[in-house]
């Protein structure tokens, strides 16, 4: 898996490489519509506009994928096990997530339901944009009431560690993000 991803990140920045190469080339041949990335406007672009061209919903909803993934897994939903107290917090999960399910259908569900379109649609609307952090923090709630009933957490600090080791299992993923969204917009610089 390890080497996988490792190749997968060469791969990436081999193939950025080959784009600024190729675009110098392309530019210096004087071909229509390609603009070089180690230009003064290449330069420029790369480096005035990569914090904005990484900061996308993709980045938040990886984010909170993330940390969502890290307190399911830290709190024990993922593996419950046999028990009284683990049966309790599984009801106790369960209730809180059919209770966050009613909220969010009375915010969509109803007419004129605040998370409609102005036209009433569902799609496209606030709730269809806001999906990902919907699903997320009622996974983040159900969560964290069954960690705390089954007693895997005991504090907040440690659904905060659960949160944290979500980010850290998931560290790779924000840097495969940050290669390949770069990739891509050099790509619409150099050639659109």
């Amino acid at each position: 898996m390890k080497r996988g991803f490792s190749y997968l990140v060469c791969l990436l920045v081999l193939a950025e490489l080959l784009l600024v190469l190729t675009s110098w080339l392309l530019s210096a041949t004087m071909a229509e519509g390609v603009r070089s990335l180690i230009s003064s406007e290449g330069v420029r672009w790369f480096f005035g506009s990569f914090s904005t061209l990484l900061s996308t919903e993709w980045l938040v909803w990886l984010l909170l994928l993330a940390m969502t993934g890290g307190c399911l897994w830290q709190s024990g939903l993922l593996h419950p096990q046999d028990g009284y107290r683990q049966g309790v917090a599984l009801r106790a999960a369960v209730v809180l997530l059919v209770i966050y399910v009613i909220a969010v259908l009375a915010l969509t569900a109803v007419p004129h339901a605040v998370l409609l379109s102005a036209t009433g649609q569902l799609m496209p609307s606030p709730f269809s944009r806001a999906l990902v952090p919907i699903v997320s923090f009622g996974a983040l709630l159900v969560s964290a009431v069954f960690g705390y009933a089954s007693g895997r957490f005991s504090s907040v600090s440690d659904v905060v560690d659960a949160l944290s080791f979500g980010i850290g299992k998931s560290a790779p993923l924000f840097l495969l993000y940050i290669l390949a969204v770069q990739l891509y917009e050099s790509l619409r610089f150099v050639f659109f």
